[in-house]
């Protein structure tokens, strides 16, 4: 017995080992997955019209034909970079001084936006303007929206910043109503500001996520919108929130998780000002009654609130009608001025299948550009070398890169405009 006992003894650590070496095998494949460490990094995906502009934008920019290389742990996580985007917004954000102008709407309510002027000369050395929408609930202070309207006043921007209505936590609302997912009318005021105010700027228009939404759709609603405007740039927004609705249901790259979690920062919003939406007042819509608000208690998903609250504010019949209203997807190929759409292939945020919008919109408009990196996130796009990100993005840097090389095409057009004038003059 003694014998049998001393030979199985030392078999037992050799059991542990393989064990521990298993758990450790796990762990590491955990990690790898969910780092997505596997994934190279390369040149974003161009999809565009071989035109003379085109070739201006690739020799100009070197961002689009350049690798663009996350920081190296957890860079190629979407996911990761998602939630750094969401938590921390950027590294070392700055703080731009800017003045905040009010502008009354039709309906009674009050519209904000923070007003940045130029650090520095622009690089054509004209008056441009840009006017940015942020994402969704955003405003000027978000860090992520700081530290891009210092860059882009560094590089001669005057920047004007739309705070979405009910967003910013110390401005009371004045009507019974908040900003919407595709509702144009603030940011429209915000630029026929600008443009009363500066007659000689011209207008590079930015969007970020619904931003990107709004922004579309604006110019794409008139013509007339377009006047002075020298180009767009939506970045990672979703273009159907008809199409996307039901993807965002979705527990695949955790979408439904995000969903509740938008969902729940929409109802702190809503509440903080619920003694104006749903108060005792004739100001409120006819259709917003106060079950609504029970029903917003217990809402989990974006859908269930824009379904009770939202469409009612512009007097929707139904969430389908409203979302297919407020989309920018009817409206793209409406847009004339040269338009950049960015997105990330990793974007837990918004599927692959909406992909398929952007992209047969560059392969059929001269003037459309489609970039998709294949990190970012959604509203990432950090860089960085190991572990920790730069203050800049690639997303900042890009956006700059390709206004100023716009504003470049520009102004070679109109010397070349100039001199045949001159030419035709003399003969």
């Amino acid at each position: 017995l003694k014998m049998s006992a001393m030979l199985e003894t030392p078999e037992l650590p050799a059991v542990f080992d393989g064990v521990k070496l298993a758990a450790v095998a796990a762990v590491l494949y955990v990690i790898v997955r969910c780092l997505n460490l596997k994934s190279p990094t390369a040149p974003p995906e161009l999809i565009y019209q071989d035109s003379a502009l085109a070739r201006f934008l690739l020799k100009s920019c070197p961002l689009l034909t350049k690798e663009y290389i996350p920081p190296l742990i957890w860079g190629t996580s979407g996911h990761i970079q998602t939630a750094l985007y969401g938590k921390m917004g950027r590294v070392r954000s700055p703080h731009p001084y800017g003045l905040r102008k009010y502008l009354t709407m039709p309906d009674g309510a009050t519209a904000t936006f923070d007003l940045f002027e130029p650090q520095s000369e622009h690089c054509i050395g004209e008056d441009v303007t840009m006017v940015i929408c942020p994402g969704i609930a955003n405003h000027s202070e978000k860090q992520y929206i700081r530290t891009f309207v210092d860059y882009a006043q560094k590089n001669g921007y005057r920047c004007a910043v739309l705070n979405h209505l009910g967003a910013l936590p110390n401005i009371e609302l004045t009507s019974p109503r908040v900003f919407t997912y595709g509702c144009t009318w603030e940011f429209g005021a915000m630029v026929n500001y600008i443009r009363k105010t500066y007659p000689q700027t011209q207008l590079v228009v930015v969007g970020f996520s619904l931003g990107g939404n709004i922004v579309c759709k604006y110019l794409g609603e008139n013509q007339a919108n377009q006047e002075r405007v020298l180009c767009c740039v939506s970045v990672c927004q979703g273009y159907s929130a008809l199409r996307a609705q039901e993807t965002f249901m979705q527990w695949d790259q955790c979408r439904r998780f995000y969903n509740f979690l938008m969902a729940d920062n929409m109802k702190k919003i809503i509440l903080s000002h619920r003694q104006v939406l749903f108060g005792e007042n004739n100001m409120k819509p006819q259709s917003l009654a106060d079950a609504d608000l029970s029903k917003l208690y217990t809402a989990t998903s974006l859908m269930q609130i824009d379904d009770n609250i939202m469409r009612k504010f512009h007097g929707y019949s139904s969430l389908k009608e409203y979302y297919e209203e407020e989309s920018c997807l009817h409206y793209l190929h409406r847009i004339y001025v040269p338009l950049l759409l960015v997105n990330a292939a990793d974007d837990p945020l918004v599927h692959e299948s909406l992909l398929s919008i952007p992209r047969a919109l560059s392969e059929k408009r001269e003037n459309v550009m489609h970039v998709l990196p294949l990190h970012g996130g959604h509203l990432g796009f950090f860089e960085g070398s190991v572990l920790f990100p730069e203050p800049l993005t690639w997303m900042d840097k890009l956006v700059v890169e390709y206004a100023n090389a716009i504003c470049q095409w520009e102004k070679t057009k109109s010397q070349c405009s100039d001199s045949e004038q001159a030419v035709s003059g003399q003969e």
